[in-house]
């Protein structure tokens, strides 16, 4: 059985909303460290994660549109919001305050590369010979940025082990995530930003934290809803289309595009190997855009909700009157033997 045309390439949707992810929270780094400026860690990321509230709660979709968050789903959603709303901020921020924007930008290459390894170990993601590639692509360029940063007399010491601490809580974040990501992004958001934003905001009051003037608020509030609240929701849409290995993969390109902001900001600590290692990072995204696995596979009988359509060659049940477009509902999969273009999506976590 062959899939609509629209489906033929599933990896370059996926890899999109990953890169737009990217861009979103590697253009923040060195905004945080702007507007963070004398706060404490607790209150950076408390404002953060306000912001990133905001933007949960305007982008909840309807019931009928977008599987709700469940019951079941709160003890993960309260680990996702342990590493990913209050040690990776936190540490993130106190990091920044002691190396350069780059320094610490680069640093973030290595997200991907827990985030990849902890999906392989827990969900037993395949990576082809292209993926690995394009991996490996990745982590070098990060590695040259970083080894640039260092041959420059960059910051590095605490600073940056904060920032490495940051990228470590941050891979676990995602790869919880992935069980998430078929469950509403705004409502995911919503709830983690929440919890994340109460618990480093009692903290900040708890250790005597300054409180943020005006231009600090707004800035890192504005930040907090771009980078980490619309990033969140677009890099749960790229786990839902790409899985957790690959998305976090993609998203590793998001230090490339801090540094150059940081660079564009006065920041002159990085040098030639900025470029050799974007180039890298940039032909790693490629490869992952260009993905194309397909096979003969067989689905078992599954029952599950998620947001869904009619037209993707998984979805075949019967409905009076038909909807049109996207919507959710519990729905049965019956056995299924077919060959497509696929990516270890929810429907697709067959072995290799």
């Amino acid at each position: 059985m062959d899939e609509s045309s629209s489906a033929a390439r599933p990896a370059l949707r996926g890899g999109l909303l990953a890169l737009l992810a990217a861009a979103l929270f590697g253009v923040s780094t060195p905004l945080v460290q702007v507007f963070g400026k004398g706060l404490g860690p607790f209150a950076t990321a408390a404002l953060l994660y306000a912001g990133a509230a905001v933007v949960g709660g305007l982008l909840r979709r309807r019931v009928d549109r977008e599987a709700a968050v469940r019951r079941s789903d709160l003890r993960r959603m309260a680990l996702v919001a342990a590493f990913g709303a209050v040690l990776g901020p936190v540490a993130l921020a106190w990091g920044l305050q002691r190396t350069s924007g780059t320094g610490a930008s680069l640093m973030l290459t290595l997200e991907a590369l827990f985030t990849a390894l902890l999906a392989r170990r827990l969900y037993g993601e395949t990576m082809d010979r292209r993926v690995w590639l394009a991996m490996l692509a990745l982590l070098a360029g990060g590695v040259l940025l970083v080894v640039d940063q260092g041959l420059s007399g960059g910051h590095q010491g605490l600073g940056l082990l904060a920032v490495l601490a940051a990228t470590a809580a941050w891979g676990m974040d995602n790869t919880l995530s992935r069980a998430l990501a078929e469950r509403d992004p705004g409502q995911v958001v919503l709830i983690k930003a929440l919890l994340g934003s109460v618990a480093t905001g009692g903290l900040a009051v708890l250790f005597g934290e300054p409180a943020p003037g005006l231009a600090a608020l707004a800035g890192l509030l504005a930040v907090g809803a771009t980078g980490y609240g619309l990033s969140l929701r677009f890099y749960l849409l790229a786990q839902r289309a790409f899985g957790a290995g690959r998305t976090g993969s993609v998203f590793a390109f998001a230090p490339f595009i801090g540094a150059g902001l940081a660079f564009l900001l006065g920041d002159r600590s990085a040098g030639w190997g900025m470029v050799l290692g974007g180039l890298l990072m940039l032909a790693g995204v490629i490869l992952h855009l260009a993905e194309d696995h397909g096979h003969e596979h067989e689905h078992e009988e599954l029952e599950h909700e998620h947001a869904h359509s009619h037209d993707d060659g998984h979805h075949d049940h019967e409905h009076d009157p038909m909807p049109a477009g996207p919507h959710s509902h519990w729905h049965r999969h019956r056995p299924l033997r077919h060959l497509h273009a696929h990516v270890p999506d929810a429907h697709h976590a067959h072995k290799h």
